[in-house]
C-alpha cells in the first residue's frame, strides 16, 4: 500500500511539474511570438486604485465599471430566469434537512 502511495504521488508531482513548465514554455513562446515584451501582456486580469480612493479593474485590456455590473445585476434579477437542476436541488437539500431534524429529534 505505501509503495502504491509513493508511486501515485511521484507521478502526480511529475505530472504536476509537467504542466507548470509547459505554461511557462507556451507563456514564452507566446512572448517570443509577439516580437517584444509588453508589460500589459503578462496580465490578464488587473485591479488598480487611485489616489482618491476609486478602484479600478480590467479584464483582458477592456475596462470594467461598476455602472456595468449593476446593470447587469439589475438584469440578471429582471430575467428571473430558471434553472430546473437548481430548483430541484434546493428542494431535495430541504427534504434531508427536515428528515434528519425528525430523526434527530429537533
Amino acid at each position: 500500500m505505501i509503495k502504491f502511495m509513493m508511486k501515485s504521488f511521484m507521478l502526480t508531482t511529475i505530472l504536476l511539474f509537467g504542466v507548470l513548465l509547459g505554461m511557462q514554455l507556451a507563456n514564452n513562446g507566446m512572448i517570443k511570438m509577439k516580437g517584444y515584451e509588453d508589460p500589459e501582456f503578462l496580465s490578464a486580469f488587473t485591479v488598480s486604485q487611485t489616489k482618491e480612493g476609486e478602484i479600478k479593474a480590467s479584464v483582458l485590456g477592456s475596462k470594467v465599471r461598476t455602472l456595468d455590473l449593476q446593470q447587469k445585476q439589475e438584469q440578471l434579477e429582471e430575467r428571473k430566469a430558471f434553472n430546473f437542476f437548481s430548483s430541484f436541488g434546493k428542494k431535495f437539500a430541504d427534504a434531508v434537512h427536515s428528515a434528519i431534524n425528525k430523526v434527530v429529534g429537533q
